[in-house]
């Protein structure tokens, strides 16, 4: 059995702002650092053994700065934890989306199906490579969210919770399978704005 903390990068401007990001690449401000130090701290004492990440740069520092604190090597990028692709609507607000897009599918939108295929198979991977021991995996809110959508039938995240900027959502790799141990949502904070994702029209 592999243990795996997968938590969401600190903030950026554009989570300030509300916009979103998808797979364009903001780095963070420094809330976010504080966000990444505050997540290290968190898991200090964990037992961990390797950190990895998203490619995305707000993942990447994130990760940095998290396996600075543990003690550990510098993490390696893994291409299936980028955050969802949005095409067209990056950059936008949820408003925005709404009144361009009136409910339309969004031209350039990854399907669920697409991050849910690929995350869990970067994760699969990063398991068999690491049995027995601890992971922490740095991805994204729309990465997170179809996971724990998925692994949870849809209860969760529960209404009015969301994934935040620097939380830790804990799962298990065993026997091929993974599941969710601990998810983390909460109520949205001031300095800790939530997944995108949850406020953009479900269109496919």
């Amino acid at each position: 059995m592999t243990r795996i903390a997968l938590v969401r990068h600190g903030q950026t401007d554009w989570n300030r702002s509300r916009r979103i990001q998808g797979a364009t690449d903001i780095p963070l401000n420094d809330v976010g650092r504080r966000q990444a130090r505050d997540a290290a701290e968190a898991l200090a004492g964990g037992g961990w053994d390797a950190v990895y990440s998203s490619p995305l740069s707000r993942a990447a520092e994130t990760g940095s700065i998290i396996a600075s604190r543990l003690g550990l090597p510098e993490p390696a990028t893994v291409e299936g934890l980028a955050e969802r692709r949005y095409g067209l609507a990056e950059g936008l607000t949820g408003t925005e989306v709404r009144e361009r897009f009136a409910g339309a599918p969004m031209p350039g939108r990854e399907s669920t199906e697409s991050v849910l295929a690929r995350a869990l198979a970067a994760l699969d991977d990063l398991a068999k490579r690491h049995p027995g021991e601890g992971l922490v995996v740095v991805s994204h809110g729309g990465v997170i969210g179809a996971l724990v959508r998925w692994l949870s039938d849809e209860q969760l995240p529960a209404p009015g919770m969301l994934i935040l900027n620097g939380s830790a959502h804990m799962f298990e790799h065993r026997d091929g399978s993974l599941a969710l141990v601990e998810f983390a949502g909460a109520a949205e904070d001031l300095d800790m704005v939530g997944d995108a994702d949850d406020r953009v029209p479900a269109t496919r």
